[in-house]
């Protein structure tokens, strides 16, 4: 199975560089995918997914959950505030939270429902215009709102850009959480997971590499 491979080369990226396999969360990436490939993941054990859009999760993740109570459920795409609630209702992680209204409304919903999901800061180290997160200068500011609105902060989270060599921005993410005394780093992909995890990767994102290529709805 292609989930025991992945496993595998974490434990090796891991030894590499004295780490432990239980630093490192690896994250089942399941967005467009069938369901009866996340079932067969489910059955082999593995209990942390990851998607990138509410609506979708919101179509598949409620039956999984009520089968299997004890899934992890991240959400690792954009989130917009009029879905927050959903999101929250949903999800146990959110990795890109990139703006003080975004974080505003989550406190604010969190506070409603009770609830206090893991929060990471998706910063943008490659400052790509097209692209979520918060930029590099503005983090500090970001980080004290965060705080002060009590949110669960665990650490950051970035994806480099696609046409650029990833360790330096991995190495950026690191720097800028340590200066921050956040042990959460989110990063690393299908194609460059094993860098991340050098670079102290605490949550690994992979999807194809575990269920194959996606299959478009």
């Amino acid at each position: 199975m292609q989930l025991t491979a992945i496993n595998s080369r974490i434990e090796t990226a891991v030894d590499k560089v004295s780490r432990l396999k239980s630093d490192v969360r690896l994250i089942a990436v399941s967005k467009v995918q069938p369901l009866e490939r996340i079932e067969a993941i489910l059955s082999a054990g593995h209990r942390i997914y990851g998607e990138n859009r509410v609506q979708d999760a919101q179509a598949k993740w409620p039956d999984f959950k009520s089968r299997y109570p004890d899934v992890d459920l991240h959400l690792i795409g954009p989130l917009q505030t009029n879905k927050v609630r959903a999101a929250l209702e949903l999800f146990d992680a959110i990795h890109t939270v990139d703006r003080p209204k975004l974080a505003r409304a989550i406190a604010r919903v969190s506070a409603e429902l009770g609830l206090r999901p893991a929060i990471f800061v998706q910063v943008n180290t490659g400052r790509e215009p097209q692209k979520a997160g918060v930029m590099p200068e503005d983090l500090d500011a970001m980080i004290a709102e965060c705080r002060d609105l009590d949110l669960d902060l665990r650490g950051l989270m970035c994806i480099p850009p696609a046409d650029e060599p990833a360790a330096p921005h991995f190495a950026q993410l690191a720097e800028m959480a340590a200066r921050h005394d956040l042990a959460g780093l989110s990063m690393g992909m299908s194609g460059d997971f094993e860098e991340a995890i050098a670079h102290g990767a605490t949550h690994v994102r992979v999807g194809s590499a575990i269920f194959g290529a996606r299959v478009p709805g």
